[in-house]
């Protein structure tokens, strides 16, 4: 399969890449800058050789995803699974009264506006059937019934990004492509921290297992975990 990754330079993203490539599939690896983030896929690049391809591509400017998704048209190239995996935290720390409104902005610019324009542009690349797929990355941070007085913009973005999974798979189902917000789990990430539990690898086997329909999808909610069991809406 081909696949389109975004923030596939490190943390989970690269996991995903590393995965997804070993499994004999193809990357279309999409980075904010290449020419200062690429050590890792410049080496996973010379062990797979014509397996990882570097898009450079910033979800937080609908530009770079209009100019990446014309690449791949201008070389007839269509995709079986995008992946939104680029996002942000930030204002961990803060209360509502103490938080930057203006932070809350970049989060939302990042998590759902980011997957927002990548489906805008990349759709129309993205083959039609039972073995397509569109994953975005959500997190239980996300889920209204497990709410916490906390990571306000994090939580808000990812609650909406669920909601926009939910309206993709709607439009989609008619096209048989599956559609699903996955909380990866607490994994080691910068995102995550090093008391996390998982790893960023452990997570990319079972979205790529999902991906590749080797993982049995519990329930009928778009929101699930990596086990594809649901996840509290």
């Amino acid at each position: 399969m081909k696949l389109l990754i975004t923030g596939a330079n490190r943390g989970l993203g690269l996991a995903l890449t590393i995965e997804a490539v070993k499994r004999g599939h193809t990357v279309f690896a999409g980075i904010r800058n290449p020419e200062k983030q690429m050590d890792q896929l410049a080496q996973l690049r010379s062990l797979f050789l014509n397996q990882v391809s570097l898009l450079s591509l910033d979800v937080a400017e609908e530009a770079t995803c209009q100019a990446a998704s014309e690449k791949l048209e201008e070389e007839n190239i269509t995709l079986d699974v995008i992946i939104n995996n680029a996002g942000i935290l930030n204002e961990r720390s803060k209360t509502i009264e103490e938080i930057d409104i203006t932070k809350v902005e970049q989060t939302f610019n990042i998590n759902l506006f980011g997957p927002m324009r990548v489906i805008k542009h990349f759709l129309p690349l993205l083959s039609k059937g039972p073995n397509s797929s569109i994953i975005n990355i959500s997190s239980e941070a996300g889920s209204f019934q497990n709410a916490y007085g906390g990571d306000y913009p994090y939580a808000l973005s990812k609650a909406s990004l669920n909601m926009f999974s939910q309206q993709l798979r709607k439009y989609l189902a008619d096209d048989q492509v599956s559609v699903f917000a996955v909380h990866p789990g607490w994994i080691k990430t910068d995102m995550g921290g090093e008391k996390a539990p998982g790893t960023p690898e452990e997570s990319a086997k079972g979205i790529i297992d999902i991906i590749e329909k080797k993982q049995k999808i519990t329930g009928t909610s778009s929101f699930i975990n990596t086990q594809g069991e649901p996840m509290p809406l």
